[in-house]
């Protein structure tokens, strides 16, 4: 058999390898779901939320590690009106874990005859607090305007630091609602000892 001859019996057994190779590559997908029929098992219909290394899983293990459920923390809720409207939170308290995000609604009336501008200035007991009390949504952040008789609900959206001392189990949030154009009220005092002021806005 000369040279030529067994060249040409090497090129085609390559090329019969060669499509034995693309058969069975074409074959391998029909081939693997009827295993995973016959077993059960189908790792590709997993959801994300279900495969231990996906990325959802991990953000979601991010997000809960942010959150301290070991600590719960009763922030109360106390309100002072510096004039004739109403002014008070839609609940008295509430338990969170700290970095935990809570929504508390305020519900705001001006019972004057006439229309009212008017803004809120936050203070915190225990002072430490202040530092930790993390804001996200507020209507101390801004003036509002009411006419007479009108009524408004506005929400305070907020994070406890898991920075805050261990020590503090329980935290006042107090609000003085005042007239924009008189003179700004002091820090409530009387009803919630130890509160400090933070400043409007804050």
């Amino acid at each position: 058999m000369g040279l030529r001859q067994n060249n040409l019996l090497m090129l085609r057994k390559l090329a019969v390898v060669a499509l034995g190779m693309f058969g069975f590559g074409y074959a391998l997908v029909p081939m693997y779901l009827a295993i995973c029929e016959a077993t059960g098992v189908n790792i590709l219909a997993l959801g994300e939320k279900e495969l231990p290394g996906s990325g959802n899983a991990r953000l979601a293990k991010a997000d809960n590690t942010q959150i301290d459920v070991s600590r719960t923390i009763t922030v109360e809720f106390d309100t002072n009106a510096r004039g004739p409207w109403q002014f008070k939170p839609m609940q008295n308290s509430v338990q969170v874990h700290p970095g935990e995000m809570t929504t508390v609604m305020y519900e705001f009336q001006n019972v004057q005859d006439r229309t009212m501008s008017a803004q809120a200035i936050p203070s915190y007991a225990p002072r430490e607090a202040a530092a930790h009390f993390n804001k996200l949504e507020c209507f101390c952040f801004n003036q509002y305007t009411l006419a007479p008789g009108e009524k408004k609900q506005w929400p305070v959206v907020f994070v406890i630091d898991p920075k805050l001392a261990k020590n503090v189990n329980t935290i006042t949030l107090s609000y003085t609602f005042f007239e924009v154009g008189s003179k700004t009220p002091a820090a409530p005092g009387s009803k919630v000892s130890g509160l400090t002021a933070v400043g409007v806005g804050v």
